[in-house]
């Protein structure tokens, strides 16, 4: 059986990809399940340096499976899809409900997330992409959040994510209009990081340089933003401290400052469980 989420890793990046390429990767049930057990199993991996996430076929990702839809106009939903209460109810300790959790296990994972887009990121792949730390786009990609095209408003975590890249009048313009923007467009705005030719090599090649790099201090880097964005400066400060004295003597900082003196590449060990 096919997998919906192929992993790949190699040299400390995971080269994930959704793979349900003959539906412009929609967001079934089953590939809800997917994501979400591919973002925890990578989660607890340590050697695990940086990740690329992508999707096979022609497109990144086109949102809820048009059959949730269809099922919807019958009033009946489609179990376990979305936007069906079931999966908005939050079933965990953790701040996100399932129906969240395809986006916000990106932004949960330790290590940077390189989201590589093309085709189309429409309502929920947009979502799930906005999960990453990083996203590379084509200038031709459709971005599109989506969701009040059908009557609903985005609820894979959008308020946690877009907050950070766009301005409150833009982002409330995206979601009023469900307007689809270019790659371009969606750079010059924030919602992408750049624009490339080909964004998967160069999602690759950026996540191939980050594991190069000293993998607690990457760690550190991510937990440090992640937390601290937000925070009064009596958090972010404290975290700041905290982490860099954690980090200064230790094996992979040492090596980091012998392997620059010496002119030669580091060799990093990966971080303990």
């Amino acid at each position: 059986m096919k997998e919906l989420v192929d992993i790949r890793v190699e040299a400390g990046v995971a080269d994930v990809r959704l793979n349900r390429p003959d539906k412009y990767n929609a967001l079934s049930p089953e590939m809800f399940t997917a994501i979400i057990e591919a973002g925890e199993s990578l989660a607890k991996r340590m050697d695990v340096r940086a990740v690329v996430l992508s999707g096979n076929g022609p497109g990144f990702c086109s949102g809820l499976d048009f059959a949730s839809f269809q099922g919807m106009s019958d009033g009946a939903g489609s179990p376990g899809a979305a936007a069906t209460p079931s999966a908005l109810v939050r079933d965990s300790d953790l701040p996100d409900n399932r129906a969240q959790r395809p986006a916000h296990v990106w932004k949960r994972l330790p290590v940077p997330v390189i989201a590589a887009i093309h085709g189309v990121a429409y309502g929920g792949g947009l979502q799930v992409a906005l999960g990453a730390d990083v996203r590379i786009a084509t200038a031709d990609a459709k971005l599109s959040v989506m969701e009040i095209k059908w009557g609903l408003v985005p609820d894979m975590g959008l308020t946690q994510t877009i907050r950070d890249l766009l301005r409150l009048d833009v982002a409330k313009e995206l979601t009023f209009s469900g307007r689809i923007v270019s790659g371009e467009e969606a750079c010059q705005l924030g919602l992408v990081t750049r624009v490339s030719a080909d964004p998967l090599a160069d999602a690759l090649a950026m996540a191939r340089e980050i594991a190069s790099r000293s993998p607690d201090a990457i760690r550190a880097a991510k937990r440090l933003f992640e937390v601290s964005w937000h925070a009064d400066a009596h958090t972010g400060l404290g975290l700041e401290a905290s982490l860099q004295s954690a980090l200064i003597g230790s094996p992979n900082q040492v090596e980091a400052i012998r392997a620059n003196f010496e002119k030669r590449p580091p060799k990093f060990v990966d971080p303990a469980a």
